[in-house]
This record gives C-alpha cells, structure tokens and sequence, in this order.
C-alpha cells in the first residue's frame, strides 16, 4: 500500500502503515498495488473521527479532513485502512493500522491557575527574600517548537519586587521595606511564550503581597507628662487614672507593659497594663495623707512585652520610653484620729467616786484642724462607772470600783468634730482595776466537826483552810490564831495556808455540853492587813472503840424521845386535820352564797315581778307602783297586789310628796350605806334598777301614773279589739267593770 502526499513536496513516497505518521498541513492519498486504475478498487477507512472528522474517496483513496483541527483537544488519531475489490467486495489488502499526528501552532496564551494571588512576607526582609512563586502553563506543545516556552516578567511592583524569569518566583527588591510606611503592594506578573519573542501569546496575574508586622517599632509616649489628682480617702487598690503610649507595631508586637521607676512612686502607687486598651492604670497601693504629703512625682517606663533581638541593638533610639508623672492629693474631711489605739489604764479599787483615771486625746488632722469634744458610749458603761471631760478627754470615776466585782472595764470613747458632728471616731478604751487589799479571808468551806467523846488529849480533830478574794502580788500567806485563849481546843498554823484544829484534853460529854463554838482568827500578810473572825462549831458525839460516830446531839434528843416512825405518824396526822379544817371552811362558804339575795320584805325590789305574758302598754300602770320610789315614807296599805284582779282600778288619788319626805336619792344612798356597813351580807353581786326624776315640781307629775280618777273616768270595752294578746287584760277589766254594774 503506498500512500502519495497530495499537498507539500509532491513526491510518492513508498512507506510502511504500521510506522507512518502524517501531519495534516498535508492531504494524504491511499494507493494500492491492486489498484489497476481500472475502477475495480474500492478504499475503505475505519478508526478515530472517520466520518465526523476525517472522509475518504473510495475511488481515489484521498483522506480529507472535514472541519478544522485542534492538537490542544486530541494529538493522535489511529485510523484503519483497507482495500476490497467493488464486484466481488473481496479483500484485495489486509486491514493496515496508522496514525495521523496534528502538528502543532502557537494558538494558546499562557493562563495562570489564578487569578489574584495572596501572600505576605515579613517588613525589614533582606533583598532577594522569596515571597511566593506563581506559575503559568500553555496548552500548545511544549517539544515542538517554542509555542510553550513561557518568560516571567513583571509589569507592576517595581522597583519593590523582582520576578525571576524562568520559574515565576517573587522576591524583594528593595532593602527594609516598613509596614508602618506602606503595609499592601499589588504586583502584576505577565507570562509570555515563544521565549518571550515577538508575535508570542502573553497571560497576566496580580499578587497582592502584604508586609507581615515585626516588632521593629518602639512604644512612644506621646506626652511626656502626665497629671492626676484623686481623694486622699480613695482606698487601696483604687484606680487613679490611665496614661496611653503608642505602638506602631500590632498584635502581640504592640502588646506593652509599664512600670513605676522612681522610689517615690513605687512604694504608693503601683500600674498595671490594660491588656484591651494597653493603657497603664495607677492604682493606689498605701493609704494617702493629704495632711502628710500633697503632690506625688515619679517616672513611668514602657517596654513591649515580647521584644525581638534584631532590632533591639538597631541604630535607633532605645527600645523603651518613659515620662513623668504628677499625681495631686485633694483634701477630705477626715473624722480625729487618736494618739493611740487602745488606750491601756490602770486604776486602784480603792480609787473614790470623781478620781482621776487617766486621759484620751484625739486630734483633727485636717487643714482646718477642727476642735474636737469627746464623749463615752453608754452602751459600753451600762452602769455609769467613768465620766469624761468633753473638751480635753479626762476620764474619771463616777462610782468606786471593785476589783472583786470585775477585774476590767472596756468602754468605747468617741471623738466628734464640733463643725462636722458627722464625722466621729471611736476608740476601746480598757481599764485595768488593780488589787488593793480591802478583803480579808476567810474559811474555804462550811467546816462540819464532830468530837468523840472518847477522844484524847493532843487529837487532831479538823483541818481549816482560808479564800481570800484579794490577788497580792506575792501570793497569799494567811495565820491561823484563837482570839482569846481556850482550855478545851488549840489551833497549830501549818504555815501552808492550812491550820490543825488541836484538842486540849479529853473526857467530853454530851450531857454537860454537845456543842463548842471555836473563834478562829485568820489574817493575810498584804497591806493594809485584813483579818476575820470565823466560828467553828464542833459538836460532841457518840463513837465507838474505834473513833467512829454513832449519834451526835440531835440524833441522841431523837432515839430518848420518839421514834422516827412516831414523828412521821404525827407529821401526817397533822396534815389530815389541816386539810380537813380546809374542807370545812370551803364548804361553809358555799352555804353562805346559797342565801337568798333578797330578805327583808320592806325591801323595793319585791316589786319586780317577772310575767310571760305581754303587757296592756301604757294604761297598765299597776304592774309597778314606783310610788314608793317617789316617796320611801308611803304606807305599805296602799300597795295593789299583783298576782291578783285587783278590788279597784285605781287608788284614790294621794297628795304628791311634802318637800321634807325623803327623795329617792336619800332612799338608795341608805340602802347603799346599810349593805356596805352589813358585816354579814355576802359579797353577792346584784343589780337594782330606781327611776329617779326627781324632787318634783309645783305642777306634779305630767304624767299618767297616780293620776286620781274616778271609777267611770274611762271605758275599757276597746282592749277587746287589740287581739288575742291583749285578751287577757281586756277579760280582767271588762269582767270587773260587769260585776260592779251588776
């Protein structure tokens, strides 16, 4: 099979399939051996793009291409070739691979992967420093030609950063390049291929290069001289105020820490850094005294706290700053202060009422030096033990004071400001009442001795001890002695504190004497010396052989005399008889109050009867006569009985009373007189009702009651008409009016 190069040099060339490579600037021609030009022969083609890309005339054998090629998109293409006879379609050349290679031009630029590239390199780098490396590619064959042979250039960022030309790579230019001067560049890189010859395709990028901070700048005060004031009572710990330095540098290159240098400073002020703001605050670190110290001068020093060795030796100034600081103390109205807290004194308990104790004083430290008086918390002094001098703080005794009742007095005393009674200090003050021997001593204890009677001459019978309430500075030394000289006991002094009680004989008996009574004499050795007389009692008793009591006097009295079940049968028989005069007394008091209230028959208030029945209203005025209260002196014939129909309606009338009758006040005035003087009325409760209106006038009464009337002065038959309650008074009226006509 030859194929015949229709297009370049038009030379058959005879080559074998299997290694052929075509390049289609050129349009290939398929010839057979077979082929006798007669028409027989047929070519067929087979393989990549036959029939979309690449056509064949059957006939010729001449290989077109159908549109136009790209090597960017496919290089190779691997086709088949055969050829059959038209008639009989038979074989007449095996099937022949080969393959067609598009040759390449320069139809693509050069494209980087993107678009704008970020990077950042350290401020103050030396030149040549590598900041990043960028990197174009081009599609066109790289071993054909120089289509893909790409330059590096760059068109912007100069004269900062340079471009190396064979690999892309970025890298400083200039020498200490400073963030705080210009922190962002923008460089455009260009890549060019054909080797950067003329006619060749370019693609650009932009690199935006950031300067990364190093702690190269200093902190820096801006103003070298900084005033504070604050209170003198601002509290320790307090903050004062704030002084700012700058830092040009950020982050942690900006981070800043101040201190005090001066002595002066340091020992009442401290500073700290805000680690927000980096600004030192002044705190107060000792209490200020505006009366001591007004104004405070000293020095602040800055450094960064994370400093870099390679700049900290640089040609410029020293890596620190510092300025002056003038702190003013305002004046407060402070409350006096003591010369001292507590106060210790001591006093004697001897010391008399209005003695002097000792003395406070307390002064106002301020400017103005306010005049100061002084007083003592009676809380303190609940019983009004000290006084004090409220101008110059004298302190003495209101009452004498023992030692023994208490040994210490704490009291407050307050200082107050005359100007500014607000403002008020209090101070403990303690009193330490010392001993003075006023107390002289006395037994330890109730001695209780027993004698036997047996006993022998030289015996010790008891041991005494004494208590002293006084504290001599020397401890207590008491001696033990008789007032007077005794024929049956004698007393040794042990010298210890102690005194033996010594019998002077023996033969004691009960029957001509069971009780001694021994004066003893005890004195202490302080002074003035104190003593006392204490008695011993020392009773005789029964022992037996070996020393122990049997009965003494009062249990001897007891075994003569009655047993002790006899007295308790006594003792109870005694209790019966109380408890039974008791009873009876109890009893004939309640037979008392039983009596009736009410005894004598002349007494009013027989009158008030009580009835169920309602009554017949105003014209029924026989229920009570209170003639008798009018007039005491009445005769008892002209009471109307009322449990009866009475005989007659009305009473004839009676005159009023004389003006020399008794009233009803002189009527309850001697009933009140006659139960108050009764011994033998019991004290009952009662209550009795008088209507008293008076001595009366000339007119007489006004009203119904006593009025005189006749027989027939009225007619009763209308009390039938009021109804059923009424029945019963119409039956008693009308019924007697009847038996009269009858």
């Amino acid at each position: 099979l030859t194929i015949r190069l229709i297009q370049g040099r038009c030379k058959d060339v005879m080559l074998n399939f299997k290694s052929l490579m075509f390049f289609l600037s050129f349009y290939p021609q398929l010839h057979s051996n077979m082929d006798r030009g007669d028409g027989n022969v047929k070519y067929i083609l087979t393989g990549d793009g036959v029939g979309s890309l690449f056509l064949i005339d059957e006939n010729s054998g001449d290989i077109h291409a159908t549109k136009r090629l790209d090597r960017e998109e496919r290089a190779i293409y691997t086709l088949h070739a055969k050829v059959v006879d038209k008639r009989t379609n038979k074989t007449l050349e095996a099937d022949t691979e080969f393959n067609i290679k598009i040759h390449d031009i320069n139809d693509n630029e050069p494209k980087f992967s993107k678009d704008i590239y970020f990077s950042s390199v350290p401020e103050m780098s030396d030149v040549g420093t590598s900041v990043i490396q960028v990197t174009a590619t081009d599609a066109d064959d790289q071993t054909y030609g120089n289509s893909a042979k790409l330059v590096y250039s760059i068109l912007q960022g100069q004269p900062y950063f340079s471009v190396d030309s064979d690999n892309g790579t970025i890298r400083t230019a200039l020498p200490n390049m400073d963030r705080e001067t210009k922190e962002n560049y923008q460089v455009v890189i260009q890549a060019k291929d054909m080797a950067g010859q003329m006619g060749g395709l370019s693609g650009t990028t932009t690199v935006s290069i950031t300067l990364s901070d190093e702690n190269d700048s200093p902190p820096r005060f801006a103003n070298h001289t900084f005033r504070l004031s604050t209170l003198e009572s601002a509290e320790v710990g307090a903050a004062i105020g704030r002084i700012k330095a700058n830092d040009a540098d950020v982050g942690r290159n900006a981070e800043m820490q101040y201190s005090i240098v001066d002595r002066d400073g340091q020992d009442i002020f401290t500073i700290i850094t805000d680690q927000n703001t980096q600004e030192g605050i002044i705190r107060v670190k000792k209490q200020l005294d505006y009366e001591r110290k007004k104004t405070f001068s000293f020095k602040v020093e800055v450094t960064n706290t994370y400093l870099d060795p390679r700049f900290m030796y640089s040609p410029n100034p020293p890596f620190k700053d510092d300025a002056m600081v003038r702190v003013t103390i305002e004046d407060v109205d402070e409350p006096p202060v003591f010369s001292r807290n507590p106060y210790i004194i001591e006093v004697h308990e001897d010391t008399a009422a209005g003695s002097f104790v000792g003395v406070v004083s307390a002064k106002d430290l301020d400017a103005d030096n306010n005049p100061v008086k002084y007083s003592i918390d009676r809380h303190t002094d609940l019983e009004r033990l000290f006084n004090i001098d409220s101008v110059n703080g004298t302190i003495t005794t209101l009452k004498a004071l023992d030692r023994e009742m208490s040994k210490w007095h704490n009291i407050s005393v307050v200082a107050t400001e005359i100007s500014n009674p607000r403002q008020t200090t209090r101070v403990p003050v303690f009193i330490r009442v010392l001993d003075v021997n006023d107390n002289a001593p006395e037994f330890a204890m109730y001695y209780e001795t027993f004698l036997c009677e047996n006993v022998k001459s030289g015996q010790l019978i008891q041991t005494i001890s004494a208590v002293d309430t006084d504290e001599p500075l020397v401890g207590h030394k008491f001696v033990f002695s008789m007032s007077f000289s005794n024929p049956n006991f004698t007393i040794i002094d042990n010298e210890d504190n102690t005194a033996r009680i010594i019998t002077r004989r023996g033969g004691f008996s009960q029957r001509e004497m069971n009780t001694y009574l021994l004066p003893v004499v005890i004195s202490d050795n302080d002074y003035p010396i104190q003593s006392s007389t204490s008695t011993l009692t020392v009773n005789v008793c029964a022992c037996d052989s070996r020393g122990n009591v049997q009965s003494c006097n009062t249990e001897a009295l007891l075994s003569a005399g009655l047993s002790t079940g006899a007295l308790v049968a006594i003792l109870l028989c005694v209790i019966i008889l109380l408890m039974i005069v008791v009873l009876f007394a109890a009893l004939r008091r309640q037979q008392r109050k039983k009596e009736p209230l009410i005894i004598s028959k002349e007494d009013v208030r027989d009158n008030v009867v009580s009835y169920n029945d309602e009554g017949g209203g105003e014209e029924d005025t026989q229920a009570f006569d209170i003639g008798t209260l009018r007039n005491p002196e009445v005769m008892d014939a002209n009471k109307l009985r009322r449990d009866i129909i009475p005989e007659m309606l009305f009473p004839f009338g009676r005159t009023s009373p004389i003006k020399d009758n008794a009233d009803v006040r002189d009527f309850i005035h001697g009933r009140l007189h006659e139960n108050d003087s009764d011994p033998t009325a019991p004290p009952y409760d009662s209550l009795a009702t008088y209507a008293y209106e008076g001595s009366g006038s000339l007119a007489e009464s006004l009203s119904s009651l006593e009025s005189g009337a006749t027989e027939g002065d009225q007619e009763y038959d209308y009390l039938s008409n009021w109804g059923p309650p009424f029945k019963k008074l119409a039956d008693m009226y009308i019924g007697k009016d009847t038996e009269r006509e009858t």
